[in-house]
């Protein structure tokens, strides 16, 4: 059943994982490409973009930040939500050795990547960063997976003290990967996006954080190019991205947006 391009799903579970977070289980599949999103409407509550944690089954993660993201934590199995997607560009499996960043929430729409990564045989090494230790998200999904994880909170209370940059910089430097794809932040996609320029290093950003309509009509996720100088003008997260590719060609610079 669909209304006005949302179509009606029923929730098959609620699973809390954090104090503040918790897994969306959906009726179905959803055929989608990592870092795609949905837009999720709740009646009389509101509309908002969720990327897609898992595709089979159909899950989000869900935050309880806001109005709706409180709203779907308090469904119950049976209660319906309406679901508009899969929406946007999503990451693709570009080389052999991946090289994962997520920031907080960020590490969702990453999962499902890792997961097409490691079907196909490829090495994965993820780095999650977030404030503390219990906001550091699917770790264990990500080891289970076999990916290595590396983790840093800012108070020291899991994995190294600092910002998951450092974790990045740090193997940036002492592996050598095909391609860097990430998550979370602006300030950490702004540097991120840097710090493989500067080492001409293939990546993939997701800017989701920045969308709103979801269908490039408002203009409000518009990502200017202080953000990373190799964004086009003009460039929208929900419908020129969320997900940014910069390739290089390592003799003659760069090759292509």
């Amino acid at each position: 059943m669909t209304t006005s391009g949302f179509e009606v799903r029923k929730v098959k579970a609620i699973n809390p994982i954090t104090s503040g977070a918790a897994w969306v289980v959906l009726e179905g599949d959803i055929d989608a490409q990592p870092g795609q999103f949905v837009m999720v409407w709740l009646p009389n509550i509101s509309e908002k973009p969720f990327s897609i944690a898992s595709m089979n089954p159909f899950c989000l993660l869900v935050m309880d930040v806001g109005p709706l993201s409180h709203a779907l934590h308090q469904l119950k199995v049976g209660d319906l939500i309406w679901i508009k997607g899969p929406l946007g560009r999503g990451f693709t499996v570009d080389g052999e050795c991946l090289l994962l960043v997520g920031g907080g929430y960020g590490s969702a729409p990453l999962l499902p990547l890792a997961k097409l990564a490691k079907a196909g045989d490829k090495k994965v090494t993820v780095c999650l960063g977030a404030n503390n230790g219990d906001s550091i998200l699917l770790a264990d999904a990500f080891i289970d997976l076999g990916c290595k994880v590396n983790v840093a909170t800012e108070d020291g209370s899991l994995g190294i003290q600092g910002l998951v940059t450092l974790l990045a910089e740090n193997a940036i430097r002492n592996s050598k990967f095909d391609i860097v794809c990430a998550c979370g932040p602006v300030g950490m996609l702004s540097a991120l996006a840097a710090m493989c320029n500067v080492n001409r290093l293939n990546y993939q950003l997701s800017w989701e954080a920045h969308m709103r309509c979801g269908m490039g009509l408002c203009g409000s996720c518009e990502v200017p190019a202080s953000y990373d100088p190799s964004l086009p003008p003009g460039w929208l997260a929900c419908y020129d991205g969320p997900v940014f590719y910069q390739k290089w060609n390592q003799d003659q610079g760069l090759e292509e947006t």
